[in-house]
């Protein structure tokens, strides 16, 4: 039989505070992105802005977190989400799948001393972001490039092989519509709900430089409606916008406050970009958007859970690193 071929996989994610304690640091370093906060200037004054705005947003956002459990499930779950490629791909591959968070713990520069020492043939870079944009892959690749350019340990000759994104692969799209199905299996009138996609927003300056991002949801949307044939009424629309500049529209507040003034009164919120929970689904949607959708006569409201560990999520995973290594994917 003839050896597994020994791969290094890298999984990126933005991260979330292990601690209430750690809320202030973690939205310090996401506001000292330069892919956050950019304008003339920012290379002097994006430090002392980000120490500011972190300040002024961390009491409310720890208590977001409490709400929540204290902290963010997101480590947690990339973790799970990396013990079930390895196992995914150990028939193949003799793989070691590392974490790197782009703003918390574990970070960039940990799981590249994670790869010291490993005798890899290839280096596999995964984004758990389906949908390419600058703020997101294009952020974490380029903080891996500028510590792994500086690391000493790591092979500098491996072979390094990029998986820009994957918002159309066959197995994303069936693990989102086995999700929603699940979803309306659970609801009383599944025929009546009105399917809200609510992907994480963008500013609209990202999106005037070229960023793909926006297609590449309405692309995924297409295709979940598509493969899962459902006759329910739907909505795209954004979450998480920060600050006073122009965001995609509309928000997810605007479209449950005017889906409820038209009459709708049953609602499944489909997190189209997110891969796990967070607070962004946690508490944006399950309890801001729940209580705002309630206050406004909506009968029935519900998330659907995102998929996490979903063994076709993770077949998906599998099905992109074996197709990055050059391997013939095994069906």
């Amino acid at each position: 039989m003839p050896s597994r071929k020994k791969i290094g996989v890298v999984l990126f994610q933005l991260g979330g505070p292990d601690t209430l304690a750690a809320v202030e640091p973690f939205l310090y370093n996401l506001f000292c992105d330069p892919e956050i906060i950019n304008f003339m200037g920012a290379t002097l004054a994006r430090k002392p802005l980000a120490r500011f705005i972190a300040r002024k947003r961390s009491q409310i956002v720890r208590e977001h977190y409490a709400a929540i459990g204290g902290c963010s499930p997101i480590v947690e779950l990339t973790n799970r989400q990396a013990r079930a490629l390895a196992a995914a791909l150990a028939p193949n591959f003799d793989a070691t799948v590392v974490v790197a968070m782009r703003y918390w713990h574990p970070l960039t520069a940990e799981a590249i001393a994670q790869l010291q020492g490993r005798e890899l043939e290839e280096l596999i870079l995964l984004p758990l972001y389906p949908h390419y944009s600058f703020a997101t892959t294009g952020s974490s690749l380029k903080e891996w490039q500028r510590l792994y350019r500086n690391a000493t340990a790591p092979n500098k000759s491996l072979s390094v092989k990029m998986v820009n994104d994957f918002h159309d692969h066959p197995l994303y799209i069936a693990a989102l519509v086995e999700r929603i199905s699940e979803a309306l299996r659970g609801l009383s009138r599944p025929d009546e709900i009105h399917l809200v996609f609510s992907a994480h927003g963008l500013p609209m300056s990202l999106v005037e430089k070229g960023d793909p991002y926006p297609k590449q949801i309405e692309a995924t949307v297409n295709l979940v409606r598509q493969s899962g044939a459902w006759k329910n009424p739907h909505t795209l629309c954004y979450q998480s916008r920060v600050g006073k500049q122009k965001w995609l529209e509309p928000s997810l507040t605007q479209t449950i406050e005017q889906l409820a003034k038209a009459g709708a009164k049953r609602m499944l919120v489909i997190p189209i970009s997110f891969v796990t929970e967070h607070i962004e689904t946690l508490h944006e949607i399950n309890i801001e958007a729940r209580e705002e959708a309630e206050a406004l006569g909506v009968a029935e409201f519900r998330m659907m859970p995102s998929l996490n560990d979903s063994p076709t999520f993770i077949s998906a995973l599998a099905d992109l690193v074996t197709q990055a290594a050059g391997a013939k994917t095994v069906s």
